[in-house]
């Protein structure tokens, strides 16, 4: 087989397409993540609102789950979180001290 030959083979095979399932895949995959990120923040603000004595737990529980939704969102390449924060209601107290974590005890 020439060159000429081995080269139009490769163009008939088209290589780039072998990727575009494996990209379907991860782009389905990201989405199904973020949809249940998305839904850990509803029911942890769900949670919060409900919460009585317990709240502070809420509150830190709350503030975790939001900082790893908005984590989430930008490693996809979602910078601005204005509109999530407007639909899913997020609390400012939520906001306020949101990817401050405390130091562990030793």
């Amino acid at each position: 087989m020439s060159l000429r030959e081995s080269l139009d083979l490769i163009r008939l095979v088209k290589p780039e397409a072998g990727t575009t399932a494996l990209d379907h895949e991860i782009a389905a995959e990201r989405a199904s993540s973020l949809g249940a990120a998305e839904r850990n923040v509803i029911d942890a603000i769900a949670a919060l609102s409900s919460a009585g004595e317990d709240r502070a737990i809420a509150l830190r529980h709350a503030q975790s789950v939001v900082w790893g939704y908005f984590v989430q969102r930008e490693l996809i390449g979602f910078r601005r979180h204005n509109d999530v924060i407007d639909s899913l209601h997020i609390p400012p107290e939520v906001l306020a001290e949101l990817g401050a974590m405390g130091g562990t005890k030793r």
